[in-house]
């Protein structure tokens, strides 16, 4: 018995998608800048490990429950389960034991953080196991993978304030750009692949979806996200404003790839081979940071609004 497929179905090369917690670390410390020390670094550490095996137990479970509609899909049909390389047994075993392992990190970074971590777990199972199998039906397969991004954010904030709870609004407009990928996936499929038919045989949910339904849902989700962003910015950060239009060319960006042929979409794991597209995500997230942390007063007389009693890093103008 070979332990690469094991090793192929947790998909560690997913890790990558809970740089999500990075949002949630990076408010924490703006909120409470006291965490910013080497003493924060073992339960970061500990919260990092924690979610990339819970994450990883959700991966085995859906490569287990997918791989008989798999083989109905032209390219996944390839992975370890469809092709027949893995012991169910075995493989099931693997999905508790990774479980086991990250949410018994978890409950040692601290309680709030061990029940996100659940949640994301139990998700896992929500998004896969009949009846429920929420990744069976129209829009709800988006909406429950992608509320996946706000338990990540609660999950990097709790690893480092775990009395208290991040902003609301904040973290639905995190949902609501986690749903805009979704459905940009679910779009660049339908145009790849072309054939609802076989769509269906690999999920049920293609039997709805068409072009035009993606498309509009994939409206609703990027103004959904834009509403509770601007909420947040108003009430908590109006720095951020400044940042809005570099955040409208991102999801712009990414829409104009979901639309080109074989679109690394489908993929996003693979989206750093989008050299242009990284380039613009650096410039985001460091236009980000720095805003986060610089007072800019004048921006607040013209807008008139009370600034929050938080003291900045930086301060520009009077």
């Amino acid at each position: 018995m070979s332990v690469k497929p094991y090793l192929a179905i947790a998909r560690a090369d997913h890790w990558v998608k809970n740089a999500f917690m990075l949002l949630g670390v990076l408010l924490a410390c703006f909120y409470r800048p006291a965490v910013v020390e080497l003493a924060s670094l073992r339960p970061l550490v500990l919260a990092i490990v924690a979610t990339c095996l819970v994450a990883s137990s959700n991966y085995v479970l859906n490569e287990l429950l997918d791989g008989p509609r798999d083989r109905s899909h032209p390219e996944k049909r390839l992975r370890p389960v469809p092709s027949g390389e893995i012991s169910l047994a075995v493989g099931y075993a693997e999905w508790l034991l990774l479980a086991a392992a990250g949410l018994s990190l978890a409950a040692m970074v601290g309680t709030m953080f061990a029940v996100s971590a659940a949640s994301l777990w139990v998700m896992g199972i929500a998004y896969n196991v009949p009846p429920v199998r929420l990744k069976e039906w129209p829009y709800l397969d988006v909406l429950s993978e992608s509320v996946n991004n706000p338990i990540r954010l609660a999950l990097g904030w709790f690893a480092l304030v775990p009395d208290r709870f991040p902003p609301v609004s904040l973290a639905l407009s995190y949902w609501m750009v986690g749903a805009f990928f979704m459905a940009m996936k679910r779009l660049a499929e339908l145009r790849h692949i072309g054939d609802r038919a076989v769509l269906a045989q690999y999920r049920h949910s293609f039997l709805h979806y068409t072009e035009e339904r993606l498309l509009v849902s994939i409206l609703f989700y990027a103004s959904a996200c834009a509403l509770f962003g601007g909420i947040f910015i108003v009430r908590y950060r109006l720095e951020l404003i400044l940042f809005v239009p570099l955040l409208a060319g991102f999801l712009a960006y990414y829409f104009k790839i979901g639309m080109q042929p074989n679109s690394a979409a489908q993929h996003p794991e693979h989206l750093h081979r989008e050299r242009g597209f990284v380039l613009y995500l650096v410039v985001c997230l460091a236009a980000f940071v720095l805003l986060m942390f610089t007072s800019i007063p004048w921006l607040y007389q013209w807008f008139n609004v009370e600034p929050v009693s938080i003291t900045p890093l930086w301060t520009v103008g009077g």
